[in-house]
């Protein structure tokens, strides 16, 4: 698709704003992950009562994001990205505010509620993203964009993981790390109201066939009608077989990033304050960003613009990668502290590159323009509905059974296969459908 240098260049002005907010929002999202032990530690709460939290986080989030799909679809990428930015800032601040005043009354119920706040901000952003960047990249352009949105995936991880662990070894309270994303995600809040717009008409410029089906370059956006908006998704054989397999991403990613800080600790003994830990956001971030430009390049250049040959590819990748965290070869020596966080960063590659391809990708293909962000929010929700089952369900497992079948208090873990075991069924079954619409394409992706 050939476009003119004053358009690639306004069209960089427009997503490259919206990549820093999603990834400044998973920073405020993140920061859960990075100190949820010390908050068990602190208050004592074990491994199923935080996961209680980030459950309720979880559902949260995939219930909003299915409502706020429709929404954004009607509202615009623009103001959805506004409102969700600076509610997932303000959230933030008053969850800093509450530990860093001591507040302990019913802190579970308490942690749970305000999380899920946040959630519910969180939830505009992937919905926005693709929203926007709908109008201004064509299907053939798409699967690079999937990478583009790995990489804004995997720039977050870097600000939550490494930057957070600076931050835990920089100050004494880790109350800091609530603070940080707030300052980052206000900065962001201005920066997008001054260059995001909607589409290329609102900057001047021209708009153009997408070639979705949607014929974005005819008219102003007009929204669907709800009903008709909900049969666009509801009534696609390959959207519901996305919905299945993204719940299995969910599980599978938020499996590794909810108890990958508890992985290095309890099973390499890898502090989160010791320097080499803050390689592991360094490794999610080039592992995200590899595997999403990878996942974009196969699936444009080889496979003819189809989403589900490379989904399958990465899903198998996973298994192999997820076996090797659960043998835990090294542990106790510093070599195979490097060698874990080498791991996770390629485990994180199939990770992010599936789940920018289905979600970033796939739905602006299926939904087109005037359903990106409805068919954004059901992939991006029904992820955060088997996600949730990592928190509560998983947390109680690791409870009960430990990393590697002993559940024993101060047992030293010699495995992780307990952990593995849960995880690999996931992404076989992801894997087994994509064969099902192995196939599909969008109606407009002919070249």
């Amino acid at each position: 698709m050939e476009h003119t240098n004053a358009f690639r260049f306004r069209r960089f002005l427009n997503w490259f704003p919206l990549g820093l907010t999603y990834a400044t929002m998973y920073m405020g999202r993140y920061n859960f992950n990075v100190v949820k032990s010390d908050i068990g530690a602190w208050y004592h709460l074990d491994k199923w009562q935080m996961g209680i939290i980030a459950t309720a986080g979880f559902w949260t989030y995939g219930l909003a994001v299915a409502i706020n799909g429709p929404l954004a679809d009607r509202i615009g990428g623009r103001r959805a990205i506004l409102v969700g930015s600076l509610g997932a800032a303000l959230t933030n601040l008053l969850v800093g505010l509450m530990f860093l005043n001591g507040f302990t009354t019913k802190l579970l119920v308490s942690m749970s509620l305000l999380w899920s706040v946040n959630m519910y901000f969180q939830s505009f952003g992937a919905l926005s993203v693709v929203k926007v960047n709908s109008t201004w990249f064509h299907v053939r352009e798409r699967g690079v964009f999937g990478g583009i949105f790995g990489v804004m995936i995997s720039s977050g991880y870097f600000l939550a993981t490494s930057v957070g662990a600076w931050l835990l070894a920089s100050f004494k309270s880790w109350t800091i790390i609530w603070f940080a994303p707030v300052v980052a995600m206000a900065v962001m809040v201005l920066v997008d109201y001054l260059l995001v717009r909607n589409r290329p008409s609102h900057a001047g410029l021209q708009d153009f066939d997408t070639g979705d089906g949607s014929n974005a370059h005819l008219a102003e956006d007009q929204p669907l009608p709800l009903r008709e908006l909900l049969s666009k998704v509801i009534g696609n054989p390959v959207i519901i077989a996305l919905i299945f397999a993204e719940f299995c991403t969910g599980f599978v990613r938020q499996g590794v990033m909810l108890y990958f800080t508890e992985y290095l600790e309890e099973v390499y003994h890898l502090s989160k304050r010791a320097a080499l830990f803050g390689a592991t956001g360094v490794a999610f971030m080039l592992g995200g960003i590899f595997g999403g430009l990878l996942c974009g390049w196969m699936s444009d250049r080889l496979f003819q613009s189809r989403r589900p040959p490379v989904a399958f590819i990465f899903y198998l990748a996973q298994v192999a990668m997820i076996c090797l965290l659960g043998a835990a070869l090294g542990r106790g020596t510093h070599g195979g502290q490097v060698w874990a966080i080498v791991l996770l960063g390629l485990t994180a590659m199939f990770i992010f590159g599936v789940h920018g391809m289905l979600s970033g990708t796939a739905s602006m293909d299926f939904g087109g323009r005037k359903a990106a962000a409805t068919v954004a929010g059901a992939l991006d929700g029904i992820q955060y509905i088997g996600s949730g089952l990592t928190g509560f369900g998983l947390g109680w497992v690791l409870k009960a059974y430990g990393w590697d079948g002993v559940g024993a208090a101060g047992h030293v873990p010699a495995n992780a296969w307990v952990w593995a075991a849960c995880l690999i069924p996931f992404s076989l079954v992801g894997a087994a459908i994509m064969t099902t619409i192995w196939r599909a394409r969008p109606s407009g992706a002919g070249h």
